[in-house]
């Protein structure tokens, strides 16, 4: 029992890992893009490109990634995946012009897409399921820190140097993320080579309403998540507020919210049961976004700290509810089509909030991150309802059997 647990701990450690590298050369764009609208002389949403386009390839790659996956094996797809993306991030300094920086940061999107296409999987079968919500939440936490330091540690670089400077910066750190990953990797005992569970499990779950339901939670929370970030920076740097770049990038800290969200999330999922606490979770993000309306720094900083902490949430338990819910028990086919909702719905929604930020300003940037909140509370109803109505036809079988 104890070599299993010391196991399990592995795994962990290196799926958190694997999130802080993958998140980090994800997102570190988005605190540049002030600094690359300035250098380039670009309109912020055509800036935001650079976090839109890594993030609507990735969701490309996605469920080609976990079909590969399925044959030849969670981990090396994910080592080479991380390793990949973590030299295209050394190279994105160099890029002469916009262009070819846009170019760059989509193939690292379809470069980057192996871990997260494959984790949810891989925790999935390699962890016992009483401890899954719990190991999710440590997986999810890591992405969290990923997307902290990737945004942290350029806006303090900013400060001092130009926006590659801050770029060579997270990508050294992601690429020693990536080895220390790769080192702790455990390699798979739970998984099973297929060649026939790949592009043909995908259309099985898209029948079921709650992993429908799942699927659209995933496009719109990311969705509102992704907007918020991309444009929080440029709202902090302009009046009324009018902060330095470092001291605007301090906000990012709040994405630790998120890491401890994530965690706790998970736990209390595992013990109080997944519909509560996802549901008190969009709440939360809710009341949060809102918070965020008045120009007043703390209010909007508690507003932001709240609304990162229910996002998180969120996800990390629908994204174990994924893996529960999988038709056929196939939780690679079910968190691929999760996964590339979520992050279509980065690229999608993420880019056509810059076109209303850029008319309505914060105000409407919120109200439509608002509509976006209402469509996660009725998904969320029905993901609710789904799993009364399984639980249901179970216990029928059961007495049924008797």
């Amino acid at each position: 029992m104890s070599g299993s647990s010391g196991r399990e701990r592995r795994i962990v450690t290196a799926l958190f890992a694997a999130g802080l590298t993958t998140f980090a050369s994800m997102y570190s764009a988005q605190a540049l893009l002030p600094s690359l609208a300035a250098a380039f002389g670009v309109a912020p949403a055509q800036a935001a490109l650079a976090v839109s386009l890594t993030t609507g390839f990735l969701a490309l790659a996605i469920i080609p990634v976990s079909a590969l996956s399925g044959r030849f094996g969670r981990t090396r797809v994910m080592v080479w995946s991380a390793a990949v993306s973590a030299g295209i991030g050394l190279l994105l300094p160099l890029a002469p012009t916009l262009d070819v920086l846009l170019a760059a940061r989509a193939v690292q999107g379809i470069t980057l897409a192996g871990v997260p296409a494959v984790a949810m999987a891989y925790l999935a079968e390699e962890v016992d399921a009483g401890r899954l919500g719990a190991a999710m939440g440590v997986y999810v936490s890591g992405t969290t820190l990923g997307g902290l330091t990737g945004r942290l540690i350029p806006a303090f670089a900013l400060d001092h140097t130009s926006w590659r400077w801050a770029q060579a910066v997270i990508a050294v750190v992601g690429a020693l993320c990536t080895v220390w990953f790769v080192r702790v990797l455990p390699a798979s005992r739970g998984f099973r080579p297929s060649t026939s569970r790949g592009w043909g499990a995908l259309p099985a779950q898209c029948r079921r309403p709650q992993l429908l339901a799942l699927f659209a939670l995933a496009f719109v929370l990311m969705g509102g998540f992704v907007s918020v970030y991309n444009y929080l920076g440029f709202r902090l740097l302009a009046e009324p507020f009018g902060l330095p770049a470092s001291v605007a990038g301090l906000v990012f800290v709040l994405y630790l919210a998120g890491t401890v969200a994530s965690t706790t999330a998970g736990r209390l999922a595992d013990r109080f049961g997944r519909g509560p606490v996802l549901a008190g979770s969009v709440v939360l993000a809710a009341v949060g976004a809102a918070l965020s309306l008045p120009d007043r720094l703390p209010l909007l900083l508690v507003g932001i700290l709240l609304f990162t902490a229910g996002f998180f949430g969120a996800h990390a338990v629908a994204s174990a509810w994924v893996g529960v819910a999988a038709v056929g028990g196939n939780r690679a086919a079910a968190s691929s089509l999760y996964l590339f909702c979520y992050y279509l719905g980065s690229a999608v929604l993420g880019g056509l909030s810059g076109l209303v930020f850029a008319r309505f300003g914060w105000a409407g940037l919120v109200a439509g991150v608002g509509v976006l909140l209402v469509l996660a509370g009725g998904a969320v109803v029905v993901v609710v309802r789904g799993e009364r109505v399984a639980s249901g036809v179970e216990v029928e079988l059961v007495g049924a059997g008797r």
